[in-house]
């Protein structure tokens, strides 16, 4: 912990937006930026995911928002909270690059450099082709997305214990609270 010193928090939107839903994270980050508070940074880096040790240094939470690949119903939300666990490699699209978010989660754990409380959410898309836009489904993912994080930011909870650190959030129920997101008093505040 930091002794009571405000906490930086960082939100970063991934994704090519020239590769159909793959481009929902920066969508996102766009939306958020009306959203948050000033003091919230927002991110849409480009690139190597790799830089991304360096975007978060300094950051006490950081939520990153991918495409995910495509494994039951497009438009589905995943939220995995990751303090305390791995993302599952197949949890987010699969990267162009040399390493994937997972990857990248998984070596700034090994060096050291994992922010204190990181969460993504995987937003499964249906199609990555060059040259298309987000497919109407998924952009409708992307606001709910959009609005839970700024609820999340707004009541600055955290939920990084119990078991289950990852439950997909039903589509089909727009008003529901994200699954991890907890208003217990054992949530731990950013």
């Amino acid at each position: 912990m930091n002794g009571g010193a405000p906490r930086k928090v960082l939100v970063i939107g991934l994704g090519n937006p020239d590769r159909g839903d793959d481009g929902i994270g920066p969508r996102v980050a766009r939306r958020l930026a009306g959203m948050l508070p000033p003091d919230v940074a927002i991110a849409t880096p480009r690139g190597d995911l790799l830089g991304l040790l360096t975007e978060w240094d300094g950051f006490h939470a950081v939520i990153c928002i991918d495409a995910a690949a495509p494994l039951t119903t497009p438009g589905r939300i995943h939220r995995f909270d990751l303090a305390h666990t791995e993302l599952p490699p197949r949890a987010t699209a699969q990267s162009s690059h040399a390493l994937g978010l997972a990857e990248t989660i998984a070596l700034a754990r090994a060096l050291g450099q994992l922010p204190e409380e990181i969460a993504v959410y995987a937003i499964e898309g249906e199609s990555f082709v060059a040259g298309t836009g987000i497919t109407p489904q998924v952009a409708s993912a992307g606001d709910e997305v959009a609005d839970r994080i700024a609820m999340e930011i707004a009541t600055m909870r955290w939920n990084c214990g119990g078991a289950d650190q990852h439950k997909p959030i039903d589509p089909e129920r727009p008003s529901q609270t994200p699954p991890t997101l907890s208003t217990e008093t054992t949530a731990r505040r950013f």
